[in-house]
């Protein structure tokens, strides 16, 4: 076996879907999944493959700055040792400042290599095994009371084992979103609240003091990622656990919320960490701190969330699963990855690495640079 595997060759490519039907949050709508996938190519002839989904309000990346900084990226990866995944992460930090979306595609093909040369699948090269049920959630977007509370039925009659709303609105109409949810499918029926910053700290102080009686599972990013140093604060006053999501992309930050015992949760997202390099490190993080995750994702296809289970894979910490926007979209090209079974349970790929591509027949459709 060798012991380097060169990068010969990293072909970028703009993939745009569909969604079925717009995904609204307190951020803004989206009617598309505009993402990039990412293929390396190594002198021992394997191929790796990586998708990112950015978002503008979020990452502050799109599909087309993705595909300009991904040939930035790629001038200085090509002839580098793709085994070397600390190596080549720091590379790319060192290349460019944040960009974590289009980082985690590089990550994710880097790992594929990694794990399909040593012969394992993705979740085994990370140090776990394929032992627990992964089941995902379904999200109701934000938006009329009377629509979400229609749809949140129509998850909970398709089997789906809990209900994620969107909120983010006023006190009031967010609450009375709720309330009508809660009428429609009942008060023990699992649900999921995130407000993807949308709340003032007063505004996310009150109106979850208000929600508790709806058996809320957790709340997601209150308020304003900038309001970090008031989410102690809101922990304290709130019985509904707080799970820190787009304040926490790294290590660091983890690191920095773990100390500050500002929240009871973290929510884990490739796209925001830069990748699974990063993503085990607040993983380890975690796991000494007796913190339980949620792994999610954004906007990406089959290939991008089957990296985001293998990860899920790798700890017991991971114990939530967001893991519902590739059935939201229009068209599905992926070969292998993830499948989607009965009541949202999550079934693996069999073979070594990531077990997720995509033809070169449909990959030749979109908007490519080779480097």
């Amino acid at each position: 076996m060798n012991d380097q595997e060169i990068i010969k060759q990293i072909f970028i490519y703009r993939c745009p879907v569909k969604l079925k039907e717009p995904f609204v949050i307190s951020l803004g709508r989206l009617d598309n999944a505009d993402n990039v996938i990412i293929v390396i190519e190594t002198s021992g002839g394997y191929r790796g493959f990586g998708e990112c989904s950015p978002f503008m309000t979020i990452h502050g990346e799109t599909g087309e700055t993705c595909m300009i900084v991904a040939r930035l990226i790629a001038e200085k990866l090509k002839g580098k040792d793709a085994l070397d995944i600390s190596g080549c992460s720091s590379l790319m930090d060192a290349i460019i400042y944040g960009n974590t979306s289009i980082k985690s595609a590089f990550d994710i093909a880097l790992y594929d290599i990694a794990s399909q040369h040593a012969k394992v699948p993705l979740y085994e090269f990370l140090g776990g095994a394929n032992n627990k049920v992964i089941a995902t959630d379904y999200t109701v977007s934000y938006g009329d009371s009377d629509k979400m509370a229609d749809d949140a039925e129509k998850i909970v009659a398709s089997g789906f084992p809990v209900v994620k709303v969107k909120l983010g609105g006023s006190e009031d109409d967010d609450f009375v979103r709720i309330k009508k949810i809660r009428q429609k499918i009942g008060h023990q029926y699992p649900i999921r609240i995130d407000a993807n910053q949308g709340w003032s700290v007063d505004t996310a102080m009150r109106i979850l003091n208000r929600l508790e009686v709806f058996n809320i599972q957790h709340c997601e990013e209150p308020v304003s990622r900038k309001e970090f140093m008031s989410l102690p604060l809101i922990k304290s006053k709130s019985k509904i656990p707080i799970m820190a999501d787009e304040s926490c992309l790294d290590h660091y930050d983890a690191s920095r919320l773990i100390e500050m015992d500002a929240c009871s949760l973290l929510n884990v997202k490739l796209g925001k960490s830069s990748g699974i390099f990063k993503a085990m490190k607040i993983t380890k993080l975690a796991e000494e701190a007796q913190m339980q995750l949620q792994m999610g994702g954004f906007l990406e296809s089959r290939l991008g969330f089957t990296a985001a289970a293998h990860v899920a894979l790798s700890s017991s910490q991971y114990v939530f699963f967001d893991f519902d926007t590739p059935l939201m979209f229009s068209e599905d090209f992926i070969v292998g990855g993830i499948r989607y079974e009965k009541n949202g349970v999550i079934r693996m790929p069999d073979g070594n690495g990531l077990g997720a591509s995509v033809s070169d027949d449909v990959l030749n459709n979109f908007l490519k640079i080779s480097v």
